[in-house]
């Protein structure tokens, strides 16, 4: 659980992501309290379809686990697939895959960190640097609400 997933404007109420400009927004009610550039999947364009296919989700979402053990820094999940998620997979007899994280950077990155700034490198999740994980991780709850847009 974070600490207290509150800051300067109040409990953070939403995440936005909005992949076309590789921006991760806090929100607390409409206004923006936090900026983040993000990398994506390495297929970033389109809504994932299924497991394996290196896209990131688009829609809403909630964030449902943190997980402080992770093999990228620190990451928060988010909850795909959703129902409209399993049935789109299973109509191409795919499955939807699954453990779309919010991450930091691999935890053997070494010196390599520079590497990453930029690029899209995930397999569908959104990754941030460390730094800012500890951030996000101070100020996102469970239960967080999250749109994921093109």
């Amino acid at each position: 659980m974070a600490d207290t997933g509150t800051n300067a404007y109040g409990e953070i109420s939403q995440l936005v992501i909005r992949k076309e400009e590789r921006r991760l927004y806090l929100m607390a009610n409409d206004q923006i309290v936090r900026s983040y550039r993000i990398s994506l999947g390495k297929t970033p364009k389109g809504h994932k379809l299924y497991e394996g296919d290196s896209r990131t989700p688009e829609g809403s979402y909630t964030i449902d686990l943190r997980n402080p053990n992770s093999d990228f820094y620190k990451s928060i999940r988010i909850s795909y697939p959703n129902p409209e998620d399993r049935e789109l997979a299973a109509s191409w007899g795919l499955r939807p895959g699954g453990n779309i994280m919010i991450h930091g950077l691999p935890n053997d990155v070494g010196d390599m960190a520079f590497a990453y700034k930029g690029l899209d490198w995930t397999d569908g999740c959104i990754a941030v640097t460390n730094e800012e994980m500890d951030e996000i991780w101070q100020l996102v709850d469970v239960g967080t609400p999250i749109r994921i847009l093109p």
